[in-house]
């Protein structure tokens, strides 16, 4: 019977000793490494597609449970807003409660001969403008005007009236 002899095309002693059998053998060896690296890396991007469809399908579902939360809520979160719209307005109203008890307490405290022509308020300030027969009117409102509810009460512009001739016109800044 005869022997299977294997027949090698590329002798190996004469294909080592030359210069292109050495490159055509590196280049081969290192292709197959660059080969056999690539296809894991393509394996590892094929198999991570599946990890990934999951924590999108999971993200999916989270934001249309939260979505539909959100929507539950709304009548309460527009109940709430209206609650803290009335809340501010009650609190304006307050606050121009405080302001009527502060323009009664000036207008109690004008003598009879000073009659006042304009009460401007600001924020923590109040200017009163108006005119008298008598400088000790004037300074009898200021004085009255230094008590309890006031910081502070003092005479500024002072001078005679153009409309009414004995007149004085006056201007005092109050703040509370």
């Amino acid at each position: 019977m005869p022997k299977n002899k294997a027949i090698n095309l590329l002798p190996l002693e004469e294909f080592n000793a030359s210069t292109a059998g050495r490159v055509l053998r590196w280049a081969t060896g290192t292709f197959r490494v660059i080969v056999i690296v690539t296809e894991m890396v393509v394996m590892a991007a094929f198999l991570s597609r599946f990890w990934l469809d999951a924590q999108n399908s999971a993200l999916n579902n989270s934001i249309k449970a939260k979505s539909a939360q959100i929507l539950a809520q709304a009548d309460l979160e527009k109940q709430f807003r209206g609650t803290q719209a009335k809340l501010s307005i009650f609190n304006k109203i307050a606050q121009s409660n405080k302001t009527s008890s502060l323009i009664e307490k000036i207008t109690s405290s004008v003598p009879g001969t000073v009659t006042l022509s304009r009460i401007s308020l600001t924020r923590g300030a109040i200017e009163v403008r108006g005119s008298s027969l008598s400088d000790y009117d004037i300074s009898r409102l200021v004085v009255n005007l230094q008590g309890a509810p006031f910081k502070s009460a003092e005479l500024g512009q002072v001078g005679s009236s153009e409309k009414n001739t004995g007149e004085i016109d006056f201007v005092i800044n109050i703040k509370y």
